[in-house]
């Protein structure tokens, strides 16, 4: 019984500690839609953030549209601005895989996508938004670099 008391107490500690934790980085977790537009067709699709501490955070996202299907992935360094309560700016960037199918043309290409941008969480409220530069390098058939991409979510927290 004394076993069980102990289990209990410290995973109460243990979850309170994570959830201050993650109140004091505005949010842990965020679940929502992303949006990858700009230069070629606008990709829209579910998107996940988590914050793996204060700074370090992972996205992923699977994107559909323009007959392609889109799954990338980002590790992103987030900095607090000073007297603007809830944003940050972050930059980080990683990989992507785009499957593009049109007719009888199949085409699969490996992604590299740096990022820089803005994220934004409603003090109050459990919505995160985040917009970001995501130029991005096509690897495989067809070679290309698009300066021009941006990165657009809206997320619920929890």
């Amino acid at each position: 019984m004394k076993k069980l008391l102990f289990t209990i107490i410290a995973s109460a500690a243990l979850f309170t500690m994570n959830l201050s934790n993650a109140n004091a980085q505005g949010y842990k977790n965020a679940l929502g839609l992303g949006l990858d537009f700009g230069n070629g067709a606008t990709l829209v699709g579910p998107s996940f953030k988590h914050f793996f501490n204060a700074q370090g955070a992972g996205q992923v996202e699977l994107l559909f549209g323009g007959n392609s299907t889109r799954l990338q992935a980002f590790y992103q360094h987030h900095g607090a601005i000073s007297g603007a309560n809830g944003l940050k700016w972050f930059v980080g960037g990683g990989p992507g895989l785009n499957f593009f199918s049109a007719g009888n043309y199949d085409q699969t290409n490996f992604l590299l996508i740096p990022q820089a941008g803005l994220d934004f969480k409603i003090p109050g409220a459990p919505i995160q938004m985040a917009f970001d530069w995501r130029p991005t390098a096509w690897i495989g058939d067809n070679s290309d670099f698009e300066a021009g991409r941006f990165g657009f979510g809206f997320r619920f927290t929890f």
